[in-house]
């Protein structure tokens, strides 16, 4: 890893990095149920019902992932986006039920229990599993599991499986090396307020605990350090960063400094060998080690076509509620991306890093009912910062992407909608549960079936009914 780390500073120095034109692509994690709404342990066979190679496993035997190829949002290429998406889901969702399946786009599965999550309910990966392996070998004791909310959770698990109730959106980014530092931080000031408005993830193992709870249990279900090694302020591998950056190595660098590796798996590749003799090394070793420190906007250094590249991935987002409120999540997200990086006075010059990652704790705790910090507006309500502050930005950078103008009033109207109404998946779930009355499980199973039907017809949540 240092010596890829060695080589990757060289090629940072030497500029051996191409950039043409800003591209986004995103991942999206479903959750697979049966016909009842419960957790369906079938991803191998409605993987190979849909047979698409864009298609793969993750960490549950009741998750699927599907990676869209970058593209430009330009003209309509967001529209684009958003049917392409939506058009891959229905031809899934039609082979999923041929295995008896359902695809749900979600933040938490809410019919999840703990006894659906195990050691045997890991996917057949043999990465997972070594992962598994060693993340309780570096612990030496069982995960602890402790969310105060609404209500409280206090479990123990012996695996890591609670991490695969975990679902979400990545939005990808790709710049050049010297533009990678200020689009890094502005991500970092902006992860609260996309978390504001995107809460989807209200319930875990039947309890009502954040608004997004997905951030409290990824921290918790991927830390590999025992309590003393808490105590003694060792950094946990799902974090969300301690400082403004200068440059994309910087993160590299902590990454090699303070982490040991969890999959010590080495490729023949001698990175330095390729660099001397003209061709692109992979550094496999340092982005390997890179893919288990979980960033919640993670650094990403690819080789495509021979090419090397730069990505900014976003981590924050929930999976759902519809395809139209993560196209809407995204045209945020690229809009103020779009301005943010380029500001004469940068945010991240105007506020402290402290300030950003409390922004995050307060926004998974409470969604749209957070009190977000901004600079010149002080500690304000979540959905007046959107509104009068960063809707206007998301705006003027949809029109510097080149994105046509119906297109991005459409998805930023639904951002708009969603903070007038003060409905985002979250509420909606909770909303639904809490008319429902009664048995809990069957209030969650009950909404969780509602919400499927809703989320096909592709009607943002803002506009559900309750």
């Amino acid at each position: 890893m240092r010596r890829c780390l060695d080589v990757f500073a060289q090629m940072l120095r030497e500029s051996r990095f191409e950039f043409e034109r800003p591209l986004a692509g995103l991942e999206i994690e479903l959750n697979i149920v049966d016909a009842y709404g419960e957790a369906a342990m079938r991803n191998a066979q409605v993987l190979a019902a849909i047979e698409q190679p864009d298609w793969a496993t993750e960490l549950g035997q009741f998750n699927i992932e599907i990676n869209i190829e970058p593209q430009e949002l330009s003209g309509d290429g967001a529209l684009h986006l958003e049917n392409d998406v939506r058009a891959r889901l229905n031809h899934a969702e039609e082979r999923a039920r041929s295995q008896d399946g359902h695809l749900v786009l979600i933040g938490i599965l809410p019919t999840l229990r703990e006894q659906d999550i195990g050691e045997g309910t890991l996917s057949a990966n043999p990465r997972y599993r070594l992962l598994n392996e060693q993340i309780f070998a570096a612990r030496g004791e069982d995960l602890h599991l402790c969310i105060e909310g609404v209500e409280r959770l206090d479990t123990h698990a012996d695996s890591v499986a609670p991490e695969a109730a975990c679902t979400s959106v990545q939005l990808h980014l790709q710049v050049s090396p010297e533009a990678f530092a200020s689009h890094w931080n502005a991500a970092q000031a902006i992860a609260g307020p996309q978390i504001a408005l995107a809460a989807n993830s209200p319930y875990l193992f039947g309890k009502e605990l954040h608004r997004e709870t997905r951030i409290a249990l990824f921290e918790q279900a991927t830390d590999t350090r025992p309590a003393e090694l808490k105590a003694q302020g060792v950094r946990p591998r799902v974090w969300f960063g301690e400082r403004w950056i200068t440059s994309v190595f910087d993160l590299f660098e902590e990454n090699v400094s303070y982490y040991p590796a969890l999959l010590p798996l080495c490729e023949d590749e001698d990175p330095r060998t390729e660099l001397e003799q003209g061709r692109i090394p992979h550094l496999h070793e340092l982005t390997l080690h890179n893919g288990t420190i979980y960033r919640w906007n993670r650094p990403v250094y690819a080789v495509v076509d021979g090419v090397p590249h730069l990505r900014v991935e976003n981590r924050v987002l929930p999976a759902g509620p519809s395809v139209a409120d993560i196209a809407a999540n995204a045209a945020f997200y690229y809009g103020l991306m779009r301005v943010l990086p380029y500001a004469e006075r940068p945010i991240w010059s105007q506020m402290s890093f402290q300030a950003a990652e409390d922004n995050l704790a307060a926004a998974a705790r409470h969604g749209l009912d957070a009190r977000l910090y901004w600079p010149g507006m002080g500690e304000v309500p979540a959905a007046e910062l959107i509104l009068r502050r960063l809707l206007p930005m998301a705006h003027e950078g949809l029109a510097k992407w080149g994105v046509n103008g119906p297109v991005a009033d459409r998805l930023l109207g639904i951002i708009e909608g969603r903070c007038l109404t003060g409905r985002t998946g979250a509420s909606w779930q909770v909303d639904r549960v809490r008319a429902h009355g009664g048995d809990r499980h069957e209030a969650l199973r009950s909404m969780t079936l509602g919400y499927i039907e809703r989320m096909h017809s592709n009607e943002p949540v803002h506009m559900w009914d309750v």
